[in-house]
């Protein structure tokens, strides 16, 4: 099945759940509503014709200033049986920064959703283990947001990791080997 028919079939079935689809060098997308995320993705899973096994990659935009609901999570799915997929994205309000979890349906979820919270804030209800996992557990903010200051006021202010790096750095420049 092509990825724009899939698109349509997703439109014709949920017709009040999906917001709208498009198609763009080949590659079909459907826009969800995002309290419509969990029964969609079990179609997708369980409908004989669809089958979508594999989620390989799951991600948010932020929009930030360019349209009215700032957030987008995008899941990318893939069906290995049927070796077709499709692109399906939920907006996601600033002011209700969440979004149900997809783990119980595919468990490769796990690490994307929490690097999805990490970096962007976005939070997945039901997630399993939800807590920060590329940054420290001290950090504040969320590093892929397109607010987040990319320095802060001057070096006292800056993240204790990092100024323990600059000292370890310092002290072992006795050892490099180009110098």
């Amino acid at each position: 099945m092509e990825p724009i028919q899939i698109a349509e079939h997703l439109k014709e079935k949920f017709q009040d759940s999906v917001l709208a689809i498009g198609e763009y060098r080949g590659q079909a997308w459907a826009s969800i509503g995002k309290e419509y995320i969990m029964e969609i993705c079990q179609y997708l899973l369980s409908a004989p014709d669809m089958g979508f096994n594999y989620l390989r990659d799951l991600t948010a935009v932020d929009y930030l200033g360019k349209r009215d609901i700032r957030f987008e999570v995008v899941y990318h799915l893939y069906s290995i049986t049927n070796r077709h997929m499709i692109r399906l994205k939920a907006p996601v309000e600033e002011s209700d920064c969440s979004i149900d979890s997809v783990c119980s349906i595919w468990s490769g979820a796990n690490w994307h959703e929490r690097e999805c919270f990490d970096l962007f804030g976005i939070s997945f209800k039901g997630h399993p283990d939800h807590r920060r996992i590329l940054m420290p557990d001290d950090w504040e903010g969320h590093p892929l947001r397109k607010d987040y200051p990319v320095i802060g006021p001057d070096r006292e202010h800056e993240w204790q990791g990092y100024k323990d790096v600059l000292e370890k750095a310092e002290k072992f420049k006795e050892f490099e080997w180009n110098r």
